[in-house]
């Protein structure tokens, strides 16, 4: 993408004000850390008047969200933190750099009014939306474009998909409840949570061609038969991607643990629904889900070498050199098979389990389950405590995996262990691969600042002896002063 507006990829020609707030209301959900918005158009044109729109949209109120003409930018932290440039008095480009710019392009949503101003730092990786007059005076033309990672996104500002969800609200009785958009992730897919009155709901927007309605419609009800905590279906159009949810509060595992709450307790629950979900009836549980296969594996790895060396080095990986790497992989991954096979949740982590008020194993809420696959028992175990986004203490790991083994005395320890370091070196790698490719193809850096503790962890289980010709081959092509995040800084 150029430092110039792009060709619109749609336009709103003669849109009312009810109309520039709804396409606010529509981008809000869409928004993630690291996004860059930048508004285009003449004083008056409004632009302020669209900010302020999509600022109190994400924050489900109407709060005071002043001009930043006179400081040049405004921050507001909300479902995530936003940082609300007007660049109109700024009289050189390198003053931005003082205002906190490169916080904001780190951490925060950016939203930047006359980002013209800005020449060739204004980042490549962005949304422009451009306001000119209408036919009237309180009627604008807005023409909206964006570089690559805004691609699957943009199709949902078009009023088509917002018609339909609000057709699918209206059906399903929720038409008149106040919209608050929560943070996205790494996903297709988008949340808001509902509020009516005392009654709230969480809606799921799974957007096809990306959609995995389906496929959590089947998750959820197998989880709820089993008697787990998914969140209820309250209602559903699972062909266009619309899922009406139970809403099972705010206080994941990681906001508990931010407030206070006690690491061992937390984790040994989340161990002890493992146990649970794995001694239940595997056939019962995994019934038309999808294995978890060696293909699927080796494509996930396939990941690491196609994105990051490419990324820290400038270079491809040697095509004799990935034969091996997928060779030794070939030799490895029946070592995770050597635990048997269960239901596999594959982002078993504390973003994504929830403290709930009932009795266990009920008490641990359970999200973002739509990918899971019929695979290796250990790899939502190794997904909780090898965490890519948290530390957990060595010796909290010891004590959780000995509890999970004691719970299957029929499997051996040996075993067990390799499984263990075999399945952690591959989803570490996995993931390295997956945050670089979120940097460099759909423009989310946020994620790279993990990379470091995914190489600690792939270090650390790679000494199991069974791992040793992956470490071979990661010392010859991937070598220490490669072992960087993949926007230059050391690790």
């Amino acid at each position: 993408m150029s430092n110039s507006p792009q060709d619109a990829a749609f336009k709103l020609p003669d849109a009312s004000f009810a109309e520039v707030e709804a396409l606010a209301w529509r981008l809000a959900p869409l928004l993630e850390p690291g996004d860059v918005v930048s508004l285009w158009g003449d004083l008056g044109a409004g632009k302020t008047a669209f900010a302020r729109a999509l600022i109190q949209t994400m924050a489900g109120k109407p709060i005071e969200v002043p001009s930043p003409t006179f400081t040049l930018v405004q921050t507001y932290v909300l479902s995530a933190e936003i940082w609300h440039f007007d660049l109109y008095r700024l009289k050189r480009v390198d003053e931005i750099y003082e205002l906190g710019f490169e916080d904001a392009l780190s951490d925060g949503v950016t939203l930047i009014e006359w980002p013209e101003r800005l020449e060739a730092a204004l980042p490549r990786e962005r949304l422009d939306i451009r306001f000119a007059d209408g036919s009237a005076p309180d009627r604008r033309s807005i023409a909206v474009s964006g570089s690559a990672g805004w691609s699957s996104r943009l199709p949902l500002l078009v009023n088509d998909r917002a018609t339909a969800l609000d057709e699918f609200l209206a059906r399903a009785g929720w038409q008149a409840a106040e919209r608050r958009p929560l943070p996205g992730d790494a996903s297709f897919r988008r949340y808001t949570r509902l509020v009516n009155g005392t009654q709230t709901a969480m809606l799921m927007d799974a957007p096809p061609p990306h959609n995995d309605a389906p496929q959590f419609l089947k998750i959820a009800e197998h989880l709820l038969a089993a008697g787990y905590s998914a969140p209820r279906i309250l209602d559903r159009d699972a062909e266009q991607g619309f899922l009406l949810l139970e809403d099972l509060g705010d206080q994941t595992f990681t906001r508990a643990l931010a407030a206070g709450a006690k690491e061992r307790s937390l984790y040994t629950a989340a161990v002890d629904l493992l146990i649970s979900l794995h001694q239940g009836d595997a056939a019962v549980l995994t019934a038309g889900v999808p294995p978890y296969d060696d293909r699927v594996l080796q494509v996930e790895l396939d990941l690491f070498t196609h994105w990051y060396l490419p990324a820290v080095s400038g270079l491809s990986v040697d095509p004799d050199q990935r034969d091996v790497y997928r060779d030794i992989w070939a030799a490895l991954l029946p070592v995770a098979r050597l635990i048997p096979e269960t239901l596999v949740l594959r982002d078993y982590h504390v973003d994504n389990l929830m403290v709930l008020d009932r009795p266990p194993p009920k008490s641990v809420g359970l999200l973002d389950f739509q990918d899971a696959l019929r695979g290796p028992a250990l790899y939502d175990l190794v997904s909780l405590l090898r965490d890519a986004r948290r530390d957990v203490a060595p010796e909290l790991i010891a004590e959780l995996s000995a509890r999970y083994l004691a719970a299957f005395p029929e499997v051996d320890a040996l075993n067990f262990n390799a499984a263990f370091a075999c399945l952690s070196v591959q989803r570490n790698l996995k993931i390295i691969g997956i945050f670089t490719r979120l940097a460099r193809r759909d423009g989310k850096p946020g994620y790279l600042k993990h990379i470091p503790r995914c190489w600690r962890m792939i270090e650390a289980d790679s000494q199991h002896p069974a791992l040793a010709p992956i470490v071979v081959w990661l010392d010859r092509v991937i070598p220490a002063e490669y072992r960087v995040i993949p926007n230059g800084d050391r690790i």
